[in-house]
């Protein structure tokens, strides 16, 4: 990984939702300078799968869009990181048609225009995964919708407290090559849900490694913190959720 300063946003894009199970790596672009904005030909309704050695500007060029278009459909911000098993959107999420201005013995006729009212959160995905609280202590930071500094929940603790997984499944990272994150491990469930622990301060399973709901995967600590605490998020098809939908009340 480059030794050049990454922030905190690029960090986060590490929890884009990983496909393939056991060992997967990070896939950095090439190059330098920044994406550049092209003629693109958006392919509604297709998605593209990163392969081990793809990167963003390749992944583009083969269908026809640009990079800057790909990588802003997609929600990936600089310094464009992907990775293998990762579903890239070719088309613009959301977009609908515009719809013509009424007309009238030829001449255009312009409505008022009204306020749009605030877009609600999203309901819950369900999920097929059960759940469990990773840690114990009191919840210090919450998830806020839209904020790449808040993609989770913080709890405190105390050092060498044990975290554990928070559902069945395959230990896909586990390093201290994320500034932001410290130590942290992350965990795939099955094809659409992740789940992801930082700031720990030691990891007790390696990428590859089957682990069960309630096994302790590694030690609290404060690696990329201010204090003791576990960083926790769940995330569906790569986009963070609020863990507070899933995890049971307590």
């Amino acid at each position: 990984m480059p030794r050049h300063a990454i922030r905190i946003i690029a960090a986060i894009a590490v929890l884009a939702m990983l496909n393939a199970c056991g060992s997967s790596r990070v896939v950095r672009e090439g190059g330098s300078g920044p994406v550049r904005a092209g003629a693109s030909v958006p392919r509604p309704g297709q998605t593209v799968t990163v392969q081990r050695g793809d990167t963003l500007y390749r992944i583009a060029t083969s269908n026809g869009v640009s990079a800057l278009d790909l990588a802003t459909w997609n929600g990936i911000a600089a310094p464009y990181t992907i990775y293998p098993g990762q579903r890239l959107r070719l088309y613009p999420g959301g977009a609908t048609a515009s719809r013509p201005a009424s007309t009238q013995g030829g001449a255009s006729t312009t409505r008022p225009s009204t306020s749009t009212p605030a877009t609600p959160p999203p309901a819950p995905v369900r999920s097929s995964v059960a759940w469990r609280w990773p840690a114990d202590g009191q919840l210090i930071s919450r998830f806020t919708q839209g904020d790449p500094t808040r993609q989770g929940i913080g709890i405190a603790g105390t050092s060498g407290q044990a975290v554990r997984a928070a559902g069945d499944g395959v230990v896909v990272y586990s390093g201290s090559g994320l500034v932001g994150y410290g130590e942290l491990i992350i965990v795939k469930h099955d094809d659409n849900w992740l789940s992801a622990y930082g700031h720990n301060r030691s990891r007790l399973v390696n990428e590859g490694e089957r682990v069960r709901v309630g096994q302790q995967i590694a030690e609290m600590g404060r690696s990329g913190a201010a204090r003791d605490m576990l960083h926790f998020e769940i995330r569906h098809n790569g986009r963070p959720v609020d863990p507070l939908s899933y995890l049971p009340r307590r």
